[in-house]
């Protein structure tokens, strides 16, 4: 029996070599962050997900233990377990799992607790909400609220609240009854080991476009770079014989060298100059 499992009662065991099964029989295996999610948008997320990939939830005590039993490099990911985290297997590729996961982000309004990610601004203008009690709830959370011809208004933009700090209760109150949407919710993926690497979500997050119009720049560099070093290569051959045809008819008409393919343009650009000296003269 396993050193790691040996003082585990049998349904832990049990659960262990689930979470080993699982790791050994797809390419991918990584750890999600649960946390804050309702379990009503959980049970949908799993929903969207079967199929292609199994979402694993369990204690991480048992993830460790059965990572510590398959070693490395796998073990690695035991570093990563962070707070409510759950497994998650798939054969697709990192990058491919962590986009389907971004689509399961939906946003929601923060709680009281939360960290703000990012400055929380109310905007100027009219709400909802007929004059009453709710102008001075506001007005006691900060928010610069009047009645303006029978209604509640915001009189000015204002931040409420700053990148970083904790969301108080009276300020979560007041985002709920805004209904402003902050928080990110989703499945999160802490970390992915795949191929005998691991890719952490700095990796993963990259914009598509961009990474491809980069991919097209560097395409034409290389194929400018070809021709203009007179480098010969099968996509770039052509374009290097045009390049020096073109010059050698150019240097032809400077020198005035009277040759099958450039006779003629030496004597339209003979007759186009007659014709400039002409105009002058008269």
């Amino acid at each position: 029996m396993a050193l790691y499992t040996v003082n585990l009662p049998q349904w832990k065991k049990d659960e262990v070599e689930v979470i080993k099964a699982y790791a050994q029989e797809y390419a991918l295996t990584g750890l999600v962050d649960l946390q804050g999610i309702p379990a009503s948008q959980l049970q949908e997320m799993r929903r969207d997900l079967r199929g292609s990939t199994v979402l694993k939830m369990t204690r991480n005590t048992l993830i460790e233990h059965a990572f510590g039993e398959l070693g490395e490099p796998i073990s690695g990911l035991n570093t990563h377990i962070d707070g409510q985290s759950a497994l998650i297997y798939t054969n697709e590729n990192p990058f491919a799992l962590y986009r389907k996961l971004q689509q399961t982000m939906s946003k929601m309004v923060a709680r009281a607790g939360d960290i703000a990610a990012q400055d929380i601004v109310v905007e100027k203008g009219p709400t909802s909400f007929k004059p009453g009690p709710i102008v001075g709830v506001l007005q006691q959370a900060g928010v610069p609220a009047a009645i303006e011809g029978g209604k509640v208004v915001i009189r000015e933009t204002k931040t409420f609240v700053k990148a970083g700090e904790e969301i108080t209760a009276k300020q979560a109150d007041v985002l709920a009854k805004l209904d402003i949407r902050t928080k990110d919710v989703g499945l999160s993926l802490q970390v992915a080991y795949y191929d005998g690497t691991f890719y952490e979500p700095s990796v993963l997050a990259i914009d598509e476009t961009e990474y491809f119009n980069n991919i097209v720049l560097a395409a034409q560099q290389a194929f400018n770079l070809s021709v203009n070093a007179v480098y010969p290569t099968a996509a770039t051959i052509e374009a290097i014989i045009a390049k020096a045809a073109g010059e050698a008819r150019n240097l032809g008409v400077e020198a005035v060298v009277y040759e099958k393919g450039v006779v003629e343009m030496i004597i339209g650009r003979a007759n186009a100059q007659a014709k400039a000296l002409k105009g002058v003269v008269e």
